[in-house]
């Protein structure tokens, strides 16, 4: 009887951790896989890009020492009129094009800070081309990801915008202002979108 007491609650038990982990690997799984990863900060701490997940996002690619630089504004300017509807803007510094981004993260915070009042998440630095490319902008970059947006990021300040459900719904290039006509257009059609 005590044999069969014991059994039955560790029957149980393994049922509750069988049914725990299959809960963990179906959130996972629900996750897109654009955000299926994990990036660094400024600051140097880990961030799970799954705490997006059902936000539009736009990505982009900055440099501070680029003519597009003052795109920090517009960026900006996005962030603090769409935040409270779902809109991230994700910045990632990156000094493949012109050397435009040779400082390091604290001076890329500093400047961003000073110069443009920038409080929209900043990440480390990265590239975003060739073969040592960061692997979300080999999968934003990917024919396979969306044959549509697909191609090497050409210059800085390139943005793709990224919808809830974790598709490109679009990529704009480097002249694209971010409170363009285009590209606001694009965020509301997006956030509208539940």
């Amino acid at each position: 009887m005590r044999n069969l007491k014991s059994l039955t609650m560790l029957a149980g038990m393994l049922a509750l951790t069988c049914s725990m982990s299959l809960a963990g690997q179906a959130n996972k799984k629900s996750v897109p896989p654009v955000l299926n990863r994990t990036v660094k900060t400024l600051e140097g701490k880990e961030v799970d890009l799954s705490k997006y997940k059902d936000k539009v996002l736009l990505i982009v690619n900055t440099a501070s020492k680029c003519g597009a630089t003052p795109q920090y504004k517009d960026l900006q300017a996005l962030h603090e009129k769409y935040k409270d509807q779902g809109l991230v803007v994700l910045g990632f510094p990156c000094n493949q094009f012109g050397g435009q981004e040779p400082g390091t993260a604290v001076q890329i915070s500093e400047f961003c800070s000073k110069n443009y009042g920038v409080t929209f998440d900043m990440f480390s630095k990265i590239d975003v081309k060739g073969e040592n490319a960061d692997a979300l902008y080999q999968y934003l970059t990917s024919k396979n990801t969306n044959p549509k947006t697909a191609g090497p990021v050409k210059w800085n300040f390139e943005k793709f915008l990224i919808s809830r459900d974790g598709e490109i719904a679009a990529r704009f290039k480097t002249r694209d202002n971010p409170q363009s006509e285009e590209v606001t257009t694009a965020i509301e059609t997006e956030l509208k979108k539940k």
